[in-house]
């Protein structure tokens, strides 16, 4: 009998490509599930955020994984960005995805000074003020942008999902 690998278990998802992140969703501290506002982050500050849980939801490791965000705080005149991208940001504040685009290593380490971000994996570095760029290492793309806003009750919430995908470039993928 000829078995097919598609018969060996349920057909693929998209849940390695897809994240919980969606218009409105509230950035908060991880850990602590704490709403952050824009006046939370001094300049030079970062936080890892994750979307807010809405009603019983649970969060899943898993989710973690592919939903953890670091938000960024420099001065607004320092952003060389378009216009698109530049009106994904808050009043100096820029949210990127932690996963890096070379291998999927969580993306840990921020330079102040020279405004990088660095994977200690393989030392893949992105240039914040230019829409984390990859300015060393062997990433072949920035980090996704997630774009932010604040709602009416002053927090940073998400505008959108990402727009490309987050986590690591691989052969099958277009990016």
């Amino acid at each position: 009998p000829l078995v097919l690998l598609r018969d060996l278990g349920p057909l693929p998802k998209d849940d390695l490509t897809k994240t919980s992140w969606e218009a409105g969703s509230r950035l908060v501290t991880d850990p602590g599930d704490r709403p952050i506002r824009p006046e939370d982050l001094e300049i030079g500050a970062v936080a890892q955020v994750l979307p807010e849980l809405r009603g019983d939801e649970k969060r899943h490791l898993s989710d973690i994984a592919k939903d953890a965000v670091l938000l960024i705080r420099i001065r607004p005149e320092e952003f060389q960005l378009s216009p698109e991208r530049l009106s994904w940001t808050y009043d100096g504040i820029i949210a990127f995805s932690k996963i890096c685009s070379h291998m999927g290593c969580a993306v840990a380490l921020y330079e102040q000074t020279t405004k990088h971000l660095l994977c200690p994996c393989h030392q893949s570095t992105f240039d914040v003020p230019r829409a984390a760029k990859v300015i060393f290492g062997p990433a072949a793309r920035p980090l996704p942008q997630l774009a932010i806003t604040v709602d009416s009750e002053g927090y940073l919430i998400a505008q959108k999902p990402f727009t490309e995908p987050v986590g690591p470039s691989f052969w099958e993928r277009s990016s």
